[in-house]
């Protein structure tokens, strides 16, 4: 947050009981969002924005500034549920998201540091190199071409990412490299200024039909919205809808230009490599290598807090991965880390939808890449709550329900089991 560009002046809490046409509960991207394009779609819409913290406290403040194309629900699941079309039209529908934010922020003034630079992923070992191989294949048999997802040689990825060991890679122009809370804060004035009022450091503590409680009143509306996403097992009943899974980042000080004159990212491509366990990163607007990934423990209960939020042993592996991919690096000061929780749903698979019997609407479970993906669910959402058919409305994602997580402690040992595996098998460099 020391680069935002306001001061995080505390907006005024909900001060007691009130109506509205639309309810939303989370102050991120997908709350944000939903309220921004019914704001511009039925501008007499009462609309009120309920937040805990402030906005972009979550995940939409603090994530690795991809603003992809990505979509997480595994290919070959979505294909098994809603066929080829509903796959091509989905990944097609998130291609067209990345120009849609960028259009956004430009149409509103929000001065988040968009550059369209795409995303190169390196492989660095043959296993990944046949992952890289297998993710182009895969692109083909859906009908998305070379200017969708190219496959690279070695010396083509190494220009654009210069890592070390670099065997061969992909790239994708369907991503841009943003600033995540410059973003989120400038939605936030944005929706005001088209009436939307966001009510901070508010509490919901429930949510029924026609109605979100505080503890200093009801908001009672037709319409109310779950946008609160990792921390959607804090409200009652909703313990085991998502799972809390922390990634942490590491930022360096602005670096010189030798170094970016070998390290590339000229365009600043977002950059990642095939290894299993998620890692990410992007050269900022003002020089700096910012890098994150996962390797934190799921805590028991799907638990948040703050503390969670600084992991020493993580940050520590997440700065000998920097180096390694970078040796130059080696000595360079870490200036910033920091984390949050992403929201997981037990099979892989983001949703949106409105139960029109109790007028309750949800989205959420992005994984992690929801920068984007956030912006299609506001658009879809806003349809849905005006009643418009649309393309968005028809997409496979809409009105998916995913099973609940285990109880524990079956959630507790799955989880980090598998984060455990996933860490051995990048060891063994399978």
């Amino acid at each position: 947050m020391s680069t935002v560009d306001d001061d995080l002046t505390p907006r005024p809490a909900l001060g007691g009981s009130l109506v509205a046409d639309v309810a939303i509960v989370g102050a991120g991207y997908t709350g944000l969002w939903t309220a921004y394009y019914l704001a511009a779609a039925a501008p007499s819409l009462r609309i009120v924005v309920l937040e805990r913290e402030f906005a972009g406290y979550g995940a939409s403040g603090r994530n690795g500034g991809w603003c992809s194309a990505l979509f997480p629900t595994p290919v070959r699941l979505m294909t098994h549920r809603h066929g080829r079309h509903g796959v091509v039209a989905m990944q097609r529908a998130m291609n067209s998201t990345v120009d849609e934010v960028g259009r956004v922020a430009a149409a509103e003034g929000i001065d988040c540091h968009w550059s369209k630079g795409g995303t190169v992923v390196v492989a660095r070992t043959p296993a990944q190199l046949r992952r890289a191989q297998k993710a182009v294949e895969e692109a083909r048999e859906y009908g998305f071409g070379e200017d969708d997802l190219a496959l690279l040689g070695a010396e083509e990825a190494a220009e654009r990412c210069g890592a070390t060991s670099v065997l061969g890679g992909t790239y994708t122009p369907h991503c841009a490299a943003v600033h995540p809370a410059r973003l989120v804060r400038g939605l936030a004035r944005a929706v005001e200024r088209r009436g939307v009022t966001v009510y901070e450091g508010t509490p919901v503590i429930g949510l029924r039909k026609g109605a979100a409680d505080t503890p200093v009143g009801t908001v009672r509306a037709p319409v109310i919205v779950r946008a609160t996403e990792a921390y959607t097992p804090e409200l009652p009943g909703a313990r085991r809808a998502i799972a809390p899974v922390y990634s942490l980042m590491i930022s360096t000080p602005p670096l010189p230009d030798d170094f970016w004159a070998t390290a590339g990212l000229a365009g600043r491509e977002t950059f990642a490599d095939f290894r299993r366990l998620i890692v990410y990163g992007q050269r900022t607007a003002d020089g700096r290598l910012a890098f994150g990934g996962r390797g934190a423990p799921y805590h028991f209960g799907s638990k948040t807090s703050a503390a969670y939020d600084s992991e020493p042993r993580v940050f520590a592996a997440l700065y000998k991965a920097l180096v390694e991919l970078f040796p130059a690096l080696a000595g360079v000061p870490i200036t910033h880390s920091w984390g949050g929780a992403v929201g997981v749903a037990s099979d892989w698979s983001a949703s949106v939808g409105l139960d029109r019997e109790t007028g309750l609407a949800w989205a959420g479970g992005y994984v992690g890449d929801g920068v984007g993906t956030t912006n299609l669910a506001g658009r879809t959402l806003a349809d849905l709550v005006l009643g418009v058919e649309s393309e968005l409305t028809s997409l496979p994602w809409v009105g998916h329900e995913s099973p609940r997580w285990p109880p524990e402690p079956l959630r507790w040992m799955g989880i980090n089991t598998v984060r455990k595996i996933v860490t051995w098998a990048d060891s063994a460099r399978l």
